[in-house]
């Protein structure tokens, strides 16, 4: 829906709730044959529900008085077939209303959840999961009662109300005016109920959204380790307990907002009767003209008939105002601005080579910061390797995610086989690149599922064949349900290798000609990572490779090593081009040297007794002045130890 659409103001009222209400009302338009019927029935039934007073004076002033049991039984009969038929009316009118409004809880729900999947990643970088899932379900969920029933009841009510006055006034025009004279107060009261119960509604919504985001990070397995090792779980317990007691008061306030007021109106109406009764009495006593019985009987029929949907009707108006500000939040959510978008005709590739062009790229989040990239020129080629490493903020996994556009460039494009990222459509793009990454996502379903999530009509055997390329499949098939294990939390029931083989597994299974390796083994001990390393070298053949790498043994082997510095190409080169320049790349391989080795167990180091030997090799290949021909004797794996 178009950011124009509404125009919103800071209390949410005034100029923007006329367009606001439209766009309220456009929801239901799909489902507006149904709501016609809904409407008919609800004609019917007021229309059968009035019958029944004007029976009743029948009864009273022509019936029993004549001692015509002929018409008394016909009188008798239609108060009971009216009585059905209102019943009837009554449960079909709910049973459509009631569909009608899950549907539109359904669009809602759908729109949302469809525009966040849009949204590019800085707008998760920057917003709570539990505000995300509040706007779904808290807000949303909020509305139930509005759209399922509120539409259906406020047609239902002014018919009502409009079929009664007009019976009342058939009866007598007098009492009509005594019964009515303070219904405009009436109305007037129960907007300035509705206004404060809006503002209310406000600031719980919000505060549920705070408890529910408090509840995502501190009651995930991440959040659990976290307070339980820093002893903050006593801590965590009583911030919980101060959001919740505020929420107790913005509930009591909401409930009670105009109660006293809404009270007045309700005994009120409830006391019209007898006003009715005295009005009556005093006119004969006065000499006024007579009502009978049965008109006045049947006159406090109708105004008690009136009573029920008339203050219906007002606690509905009060409905509607306090839903405004569900709505408004859900809205707010709907026209959150789409950056990454496919053009109106993309272009379609059958088949990627998966050569990579970055030309003079430039990337900032925002027009206040600097940009994190700036001037970027790289090629790699089909089936060609590019590391990219760099110091902590050098913009390294920022480049890496501009291909599959999980952001998109500011300045120059990125392209694949010589097409803008921006100009393909989406499931080119998703088919030809994929991302193993540091963070690895897992469901909680079981390991068949999470690598299915990739190719869901995969078959056992592709499983299979993708488990042993990314070496875990003996360790699944040695499980007690195999491929049917369900993997946690996160994927919390496997180690942190399991957990990246896995992914891998699933990468392979989906087959990508071009893939983003992002510091995939950066957070592994050195062994696991050697095992990590042997499956992503699996996943890497013949595939257009860029590595974000931190640990730089994983990266020698590349086609292409470029040194990010603040956002622009430092150093770039081979491995061994780059150790004989002896500048930063040099630097960096200097520090994993002298830092590996304390990171190794004394278990380990005494398995490979010959690490010594390999870590001299490696520092005498560092020293100044070696000579491009002495390429050749360049150790082939870095130190172990």
């Amino acid at each position: 829906m178009p950011r124009d659409e509404i125009n919103w103001t800071p209390d949410g009222a005034s100029a923007g709730q006329p367009r606001q209400v439209r766009r309220i009302l456009g929801l239901f338009r799909p489902y507006r044959g149904r709501l016609a019927i809904v409407g008919l029935l609800v004609g019917a039934a007021s229309l059968v529900s009035v019958a029944t007073p004007f029976l009743l004076k029948a009864t009273l002033d022509t019936a029993i008085p004549q001692g015509r049991t002929g018409l008394l039984s016909l009188l008798a009969l239609g108060m009971i077939l009216s009585a059905v038929l209102t019943s009837v009316f009554g449960v079909l009118q709910t049973l459509i209303s009631t569909t009608v409004g899950q549907r539109v809880m359904h669009d809602l729900r759908t729109a949302v959840y469809g525009r966040l999947q849009r949204m590019s990643l800085a707008f998760f970088t920057r917003t709570r999961t539990g505000e995300v899932q509040s706007r779904i379900a808290n807000d949303i969920g909020g509305m139930q009662a509005t759209v399922t029933s509120t539409a259906t009841s406020l047609v239902s009510n002014v018919t009502s109300v409009v079929a009664t006055i007009v019976a009342m006034i058939a009866l007598d025009w007098r009492l009509t005016i005594v019964s009515l004279v303070l219904l405009p107060v009436f109305v007037w009261i129960s907007r300035r109920v509705g206004n404060e119960r809006k503002k209310i509604t406000t600031q719980r919504q919000k505060q549920m959204a705070a408890m529910a985001a408090t509840v995502t990070e501190s009651l995930s397995v991440s959040g659990i380790l976290l307070g339980r090792t820093m002893g903050r779980a006593d801590s965590l317990t009583a911030s919980f307990a101060e959001e919740s007691e505020q929420l107790v008061d913005l509930e009591v306030r909401s409930n009670m907002a105009g109660r006293w007021r809404m009270a007045v109106i309700t005994i009120v109406m409830a006391a019209m009767p007898a006003v009715i009764y005295w009005t009556a009495g005093m006119a004969l006593q006065m000499g006024g003209p007579q009502i009978s019985l049965g008109t006045i009987v049947a006159f406090v029929s109708l105004q008690q008939g009136l009573f029920r949907p008339a203050v219906s009707l007002l606690a509905t108006g009060v409905q509607i105002q306090t839903s405004l500000a569900l709505f408004q939040r859900i809205f707010e959510y709907l026209d959150l601005p789409i950056d990454i978008t496919e053009r109106d005709e993309p272009v379609h590739l059958d088949r990627v080579k998966g050569e990579v062009r970055f030309e003079k790229v430039e990337f900032r989040y925002d027009d206040k910061g600097g940009p994190v990239l700036d001037g970027i020129d790289l090629t790699v080629p089909a089936g060609g390797s590019l590391a990219v490493v760099g110091p902590t903020g050098a913009g390294k996994s920022t480049l890496g995610y501009l291909v599959p556009r999980l952001y998109d460039v500011t300045g120059g494009r990125v392209t694949v086989d010589g097409v803008d990222v921006r100009d393909l459509d989406f499931d080119t793009l998703a088919r030809a690149v994929g991302v193993v990454s540091q963070e690895t996502y897992l469901f909680h379903a079981s390991v068949a599922d999470n690598l299915r999530f990739a190719k869901p009509d995969a078959t056992d055997e592709e499983l299979h064949a993708a488990a042993r390329a990314a070496q875990i499949h003996n360790h699944i098939a040695s499980l007690p349900d195999g491929y049917d294990t369900v993997v946690g939390e996160r994927g919390h029931r496997f180690s942190g290798g399991e957990k990246q083989r896995l992914a891998i597994a699933r990468t392979i299974l989906r087959d990508p000609p071009v893939l983003i390796l992002d510091e995939a083994t950066s957070a592994l001990d050195t062994r696991t990572e050697h095992a990590v390393q042997e499956a992503i070298d699996a996943l890497s053949a013949n595939r257009t490779t860029i590595t974000i790498a931190h640990r730089l043994s994983t990266i020698r082997g590349a086609d292409q090593i470029v040194v990010l510095d603040s956002g622009q190409v430092a150093e770039r080169g081979t491995h061994e081009e780059l150790l004989e320049l002896d500048g930063r790349y040099a630097e960096l391989v200097r520090r994993d040297a002298r830092l590996e080795p304390a990171s190794e167990s004394v278990v380990e180091s005494a398995a490979e007794p010959a690490a010594v030997e390999e870590t001299a090799r490696w520092e005498t290949a560092l020293r100044p002045g070696r000579r491009r021909g002495d390429r050749g004797r360049q150790p082939t794996t870095p130190p172990t130890s």
